[in-house]
Formats: structure tokens, C-alpha cells, sequence
């Protein structure tokens, strides 16, 4: 039994397949066109990279009174041994310990201590004692009169001195007495 042909439809019922109406024209217009566009973003990224850098460049050119200097830039301290900025203030100014030993800030402030427990400070200014020596401290300290309270002043001091705060009061009251 034959089938009959409609002369206005572009499929054929004798055949046991459909045809395939995509043309190699088409596919050769759309891959083109891809590449083209392609092309023309990755010139127009290019360009604004080009605009950001002159502008980048432009801005430290210009010396901006609010750009950062390098150590402004640094987190604050305490930073890693092995970080960049890491070291110790002192009296002769920054000491850099940057990629030294992680004991090295101990020594340095050992260091500084030791001249400051032998020698002790004055004010750069003023010249105004900041810190003596340790032994000179005890003696000056011996050298004055101590005042100690005695009689029933000192009794009220000593017994004061032993009360503590206990959980029975919430805190309020020294009534407990230390043994």
C-alpha cells in the first residue's frame, strides 16, 4: 500500500528515517561568529587591563598622602618570627628579627633588661629618674624612715588584712578570717 506524498511537507513517509536538514553552512556561520566574539572580549579585557594599570601606576606616581607606608601595611604585633616586620623596640631604636631564631626576641629583651637592671633609666628630656638600679633601690628604700602603724592601728590593719570574701555573702562582705 503506497502512501500518498504531501507535496508541502518536507518529510518523506516512504523512507524508514528522517532527514537530516542541517547544512555545513550554519555550523561554519556559527563557529565564525564565536571566534569572532571571542576575539573581540578578549580585546576589550585586554584594553581595560591596560586602563587599570596606567590608573594603578598613576596612583603611586602621584604620591597620595593616604596610601599606607610599608610597616602600616604590617598586621599589628604579635607577628611570626619568621614575618616580615618582626622584631624588637629598644633603646637604640627597632631591632629587625626577621627569619632569626624564634629565641632571638627573648635574647634581645633579655639583653635590654640586664642594662636596664644594671644601669637603670632616666627621661631623654628631662633627665628625670625613671628606673634605678636594683641595689641602689634597696638603699635608698633603707635609707628612709619606714612607718609602720602600731598600737590599735596596727591591730585593725593586721586583722583587716587577714578577712577575706567568702560565697556565703555573694561577695559583699570580708568576714571569713584566714588561718
Amino acid at each position: 500500500m503506497a502512501h500518498a506524498k504531501n507535496e508541502n511537507s518536507p518529510i518523506d513517509v516512504d523512507l524508514g528515517y528522517e532527514r537530516n536538514q542541517i547544512e555545513t553552512k550554519g555550523i561554519v556561520y556559527f563557529t565564525v561568529g564565536l571566534l569572532l566574539l571571542i576575539v573581540i572580549t578578549f580585546g576589550l579585557m585586554w584594553a581595560l587591563y591596560g586602563v587599570l594599570e596606567d590608573e594603578a601606576r598613576s596612583r603611586l606616581a602621584s604620591g597620595n598622602p593616604m596610601a599606607q607606608k610599608d610597616m602600616e601595611r604590617l598586621p599589628p604585633e604579635p607577628r611570626l618570627q619568621s614575618a616580615p616586620g618582626f622584631g624588637v623596640e629598644g633603646e637604640s631604636g627597632r631591632v629587625n628579627l626577621e627569619l632569626t631564631a624564634p629565641q632571638s626576641e627573648y635574647w634581645e629583651l633579655e639583653k635590654q633588661w640586664e642594662i636596664l637592671w644594671k644601669d637603670g633609666r632616666k627621661h631623654p628630656e628631662t633627665g628625670t629618674v625613671i628606673s634605678m638600679p636594683i641595689e641602689k633601690a634597696k638603699e635608698v628604700y633603707l635609707q628612709q624612715a619606714i612607718n609602720a602603724k602600731s598600737g590599735p592601728d596596727g591591730e585593725k590593719v593586721l586583722n583587716d588584712s587577714r578577712l577575706r570574701y567568702s560565697d556565703g555573702n555573694s561577695g559583699r562582705l570580708a568576714s571569713q578570717k584566714m588561718r
